[in-house]
């Protein structure tokens, strides 16, 4: 797919690396080179409102390190705009740049009530998840973007959930479905602000994500996921955080990648352009599998899909 260091000399910021999707492509980015800043609530002396005290931005940090590149750990509310005018600032004096702009500020899985109609929904959880998914990305990228413009080349990635094509389908929870479809408005309309300064933004999904927190609903570990399978059938599309890891990897190495910019893209369709696989050596495509079997009809397994 790509080769080693590739990315070496390369700064970024992956804001919302605590844990899941946003960890793992923290960790890849190090894994190829780059010098990475990670942000988040949760640290080793405070717990964010997520609640999952053991996972935290120090050891994103540790992780990054580890694997060949370097981490730097920054404690940030991405929805205090003064902590992130100190976290760039801070950015700009020790490195002077800016490359790959990760926003996957997230951590409103616990808000959701799916199946409940807007006027019995929980208002105060309902705007939160606005404040959490949509807020932190547009104040992150407003102090960011100056930095990243410097160079031509820079990336901007909107991590979200589901692709543009699948979230016409309903979320099943209004704030929720609002929330996960400004990512792709949001990459949309900074590829075009950044064009004349050599810049892509695209929204990137994972597909059914092994994200530590779907594992401990699950009951199971990394080792052990497909055990749940026989509880939810449709877990064994389930892919592990390496695969959108991967896919951010290759789109910040590619000299070409301004061909993506103002796309939604997947981790499935990034591994398959990009031709790289899970750990286990799959390629799940689930939102293949989601829209032909499971919503279409179509005759198959999701063995058919990976």
């Amino acid at each position: 797919m790509t080769g080693e260091n590739e990315l070496a000399g390369r700064v970024a910021l992956v804001a919302g690396a605590t844990r899941g999707a946003g960890r793992a492509m923290a960790v890849e980015l190090g894994r190829a080179g780059a010098l990475v800043y990670v942000t988040g609530r949760t640290t080793r002396e405070r717990t964010s409102e997520v609640g999952r005290p053991t996972e935290t931005i120090e050891q994103t940090a540790e992780l990054v390190s580890a694997a060949g590149g370097t981490g730097i750990a920054v404690p940030t509310d991405h929805l205090d705009p003064a902590q992130v005018k100190a976290l760039t600032e801070r950015i700009d004096r020790e490195q002077g740049r800016l490359d790959v702009l990760v926003n996957s500020v997230w951590g409103g899985d616990r808000l959701i009530e799916f199946d409940t109609r807007l006027w019995d929904l929980d208002l105060e959880n309902g705007l939160r998840m606005f404040r959490l998914g949509i807020d932190t990305h547009i104040i992150t990228s407003h102090y960011a973007l100056p930095l990243l413009i410097r160079r031509p080349g820079g990336l901007v990635v909107e991590v979200t959930d589901g692709t543009a094509a699948f979230n016409r389908r309903y979320r099943e929870n209004l704030c929720f479905d609002l929330t996960k479809n400004a990512p792709h408005r949001i990459a949309f309309g900074l590829a075009a602000e950044l064009k004349e300064h050599g810049g892509t933004a695209v929204s990137l999904t994972p597909g059914f994500l092994r994200s530590e927190e779907m594992l401990d609903h699950f009951g199971v570990t990394e080792e052990t996921w497909r055990d749940a399978v026989a509880h939810e059938p449709h877990f064994a599309i389930a892919e592990s955080p390496a695969l959108i890891a991967r896919g951010l990897r290759a789109l910040a190495a590619d000299p070409d990648k301004a061909r993506w910019s103002g796309q939604s893209l997947s981790s499935g369709q990034l591994a398959k352009e990009y031709d790289f696989t899970d750990t286990d050596g799959s390629r799940p495509d689930g939102f293949g599998y989601f829209e032909e079997v499971v919503f279409g009809g179509r005759e198959g397994t999701a063995a058919d899909y990976r």
